[in-house]
């Protein structure tokens, strides 16, 4: 039998442990943390963009998901909190290396500042803020459409991150092999966009949204559905239908964007219907969500052709 002094012992050991328990995911479910982040990582070849979401589980976990310069949103198990330090790790996706991931910052003045290790093992130097709400409190205006393509020349576009292979074709907007992307020299911020796309057998290019968020655009013969999928905002929302008219034959988008609020209309079905995009996508220009941003057609994964790409922004 337990005497007096060793059970006053046991309860004081149980105590604390309640109080510590209690006291971290106090600690958690306040943390400030949590929320939506757009990073910017200095690179081995310059600066790129990058986003973090951290949620609470339940009362005392902290989950979340993650958006690296490349590749689509990966969940994030679990992320530590304390001493005003946070920090994950999770597995490569595309990455040529075997080893996780890891990210540590430190939060001060609503701000992130820290270092990713690579799977490679480099180590790169971060700062996020916030990132914006953009909740729209008044209807949308629109202004005039705006074509964006001529038809005849490469005029309002310009090319990035490798060689330029597109050309007019017969009026047609051609990605004639895997090379640059192109993107429009003006900026929109709320918009209806139009275009039409034709891909080749086994084709894939995107339509990115101010330059940071991927509307798919993909051969799947795949019946599962998937937000890396035609029609889907890459790594974030699924399409509730693959309405592709298939390989070799065109095929239509229109795409409203009113703040994060995003419509994907394919071959005239809504397939995405008024949903929220989280962040940026993989392939992102930049992570600055909350300014006017170019409309930009992936051309570095296979041949694409585009036409009749007209826009309707919010004046």
């Amino acid at each position: 039998m337990m005497d007096s002094s060793t059970l006053r012992v046991s309860y004081a050991v149980v105590a604390a442990l309640v109080v510590s328990t209690t006291t971290t995911a106090a600690a958690q479910a306040n943390a400030p943390v949590i929320g939506r982040w757009d990073l910017t990582v200095q690179g081995a070849n310059g600066p790129y963009p990058s986003w973090v979401e951290v949620s609470l589980s339940g009362n005392r976990t902290l989950v979340g998901r993650f958006v690296a310069g490349g590749g689509s949103a990966r969940p994030i198990a679990k992320i530590t909190y304390a001493a005003n330090t946070m920090r994950f790790a999770i597995p490569p996706q595309w990455d040529a290396a075997n080893n996780d991931m890891t990210l540590e910052a430190t939060v001060a003045n609503d701000r992130l500042t820290g270092t990713i290790v690579t799977s490679g093992g480099q180590r790169e130097a971060f700062t996020a803020r916030r990132a914006p709400a953009l909740r729209r409190t008044a209807p949308a205006v629109w202004g005039a459409p705006v074509t964006l393509f001529n038809g005849t020349d490469l005029t309002g576009w310009t090319s990035f991150g490798g060689t330029n292979n597109w050309k007019v074709v017969s009026a047609i907007l051609t990605n004639t092999k895997p090379g640059a992307n192109m993107m429009t020299d003006t900026k929109y911020t709320d918009f209806r966009l139009h275009l039409e796309f034709r891909y080749p057998k086994n084709g894939n290019s995107g339509v990115y949204l101010r330059g940071r968020h991927e509307v798919q655009v993909e051969d799947v013969s795949d019946a599962e559905l998937n937000s890396t999928h035609i029609g889907g905002v890459y790594g974030f929302l699924v399409p509730n239908e693959n309405a592709a008219n298939g390989p070799g034959v065109w095929n239509t988008y229109d795409i409203t964007l009113i703040g994060r609020r995003v419509t994907v209309v394919l071959n005239g079905k809504t397939v995405v219907a008024d949903q929220i995009i989280p962040g940026i996508t993989g392939g992102a220009l930049d992570s600055d969500e909350g300014a006017p941003g170019p409309i930009y057609l992936q051309g570095d994964h296979t041949t694409v052709e585009y036409r009749n790409i007209v826009i309707t922004p919010v004046r």
